[in-house]
């Protein structure tokens, strides 16, 4: 069983653009207070006893992953001591992206604009869950399960939401509040979707070319001296993954770094190299710092400037690994790690399913409202690496999944979560707090399984 602890740091302020860069928290065992409406058995109990009895391990065996279209994985590593991909049991890797999805289904508009807002009563006189009830139930049977303790989603039709709901408990072993929607869970690498769209604006601002060598303003926002590679590093091979940059996992997740700056400093200075796509957190670690360098502002200020404040959003924030505030969702971690605090822009956001929902819709121009790209760029976001529109594979900041399908994954430790434009007007999001499932984008498979339950999905 791995040792699991939880430190609660309350945050009483929740703007981000208001609060300094959060630093590293060593983590310590601490005892659950005594609460007055905690049973006697618990009430001294301390949260690792808590959590270590009430996680029961995964029972279902991560599926096969399948690489993207025309992905080229450099067969060496120099600059990382881990050879390794995927998510390992204690979370210390890097999450590779999958790229195979079910085939799109249908979607009925009409059912789920006409679905009941409460379940209708059978001839018993008991309530049979129909149209959203029914989907949220298919999800909670779903998703809280595996030792999950909490999940959430959010569906909009035609750039609105239509429906959002919340399962589980925010903070588990500590308090019996229950989720919310509007609560927010850590996104992971969906983070990275949030660092491009920030970054390409800038591009189509003519502050950076897309293909301008940049290494050595990255380098200079450092003060490190940086290698040869690191200096051809451009703004396209950051988004989509071609820079040569190593996993760096020690860096990330298995406290060799401190904080973003501090593990590029050291992916500067070893530099990057070259060849095809090979997915690395360093590579939205960098892009963050890049916007600090050509902006003069913060990554997070950048980001609220150019894309959440237009979209009106706020409550989104850059996440310790121990410090779950107000309407935050606690994610149980193991003792003494750091990942949130380094992993920047690529994967330290935390949001709501609906902020999700509405980011993807913003690159919709289907829909209404602020657009914070223009077509052509989206589309460049959507073409894989070495492909064409529409085939499977990561773009810039982006993964398509075929069939005009788009959107991104996040997997750390105790977090899965994904958004997803369908390409006929619908766009959805999960998030999960819990090791279930292995495979992040098997939230597909519960979610199709949740809409034809609701009676919004045609047959096969």
């Amino acid at each position: 069983m791995v040792l699991l602890v939880i430190a609660l740091v309350a945050c009483t302020d929740t703007d981000p653009t208001s609060r300094p860069s959060p630093g590293f928290m060593p983590s310590t065992v601490q005892p659950v207070a005594a609460d007055p409406d905690t049973s006697p058995d618990t009430a001294d109990r301390s949260v690792i006893d808590l959590v270590e009895e009430a996680a029961p391990p995964v029972t279902e065996p991560a599926d096969t992953e399948v690489p993207g279209a025309d992905t080229e994985v450099l067969a060496a590593d120099t600059a990382d001591d881990s050879a390794t991909t995927g998510l390992d049991e204690a979370g210390l890797s890097t999450d590779d992206p999958t790229f195979e999805v079910e085939p799109l289904r249908p979607f009925v508009l009409e059912a789920a604009e006409a679905a009941p807002a409460a379940p209708a009563l059978d001839d018993s006189g008991s309530a049979a869950p129909t149209g959203w009830a029914a989907f949220d139930r298919s999800l909670q049977d779903a998703l809280l399960r595996n030792g999950n303790t909490a999940a959430s989603v959010a569906v909009a039709i035609g750039g609105e939401v239509v429906h959002e709901d919340a399962f589980g408990l925010r903070a588990p072993f500590i308090s019996d509040d229950e989720a919310a929607p509007g609560d927010r869970f850590r996104i992971a690498s969906i983070s990275k979707m949030i660092t491009a769209i920030t970054l390409l604006q800038l591009v189509e601002d003519g502050v950076v070319g897309l293909d301008d060598e940049v290494g050595q303003l990255v380098a200079d926002q450092l003060q490190v001296t940086p290698s040869a590679g690191a200096r051809r590093l451009t703004a396209r091979r950051l988004l989509n993954h071609t820079s040569g940059f190593g996993k760096y996992d020690t860096q990330f997740f298995r406290k060799g770094a401190d904080s973003c700056e501090d593990a590029a400093r050291l992916g500067i200075r070893q530099g990057a190299g070259s060849g095809g796509y090979r997915y690395s957190n360093m590579n939205f670690c960098v892009a963050g710092i890049l916007i600090e360098a050509i902006t003069a502002k913060s990554y997070v200020e950048a980001v609220y400037e150019q894309l959440l404040t237009p979209l009106g959003l706020s409550g989104l924030r850059l996440a310790n690994t121990y410090d779950p505030g107000p309407g935050e969702v606690l994610h149980p971690s193991t003792a003494d790690r750091n990942y949130m605090e380094t992993l920047g822009g690529a994967g330290s956001w935390i949001a709501s399913p609906t902020d999700l929902v509405t980011i993807l819709n913003s690159l919709d121009y289907s829909t209404s409202g602020f657009k914070p790209l223009e077509p052509d760029t989206v589309a460049l976001m959507e073409t894989p690496v070495g492909g064409v529109a529409g085939q499977r594979g990561y773009g810039l900041g982006l993964i398509s999944y075929g069939e005009g399908r788009y959107g991104h994954t996040g997997t750390i430790e105790n977090t899965h979560a994904m958004v997803l434009n369908r390409s006929d007007g619908v766009i959805w999001s999960i998030t999960v707090s819990g090791p279930y499932p292995d495979d992040t984008p098997r939230l597909e498979a519960f979610i199709n399984r949740a809409f034809e339950a609701g009676g919004f999905v045609s047959g096969q």
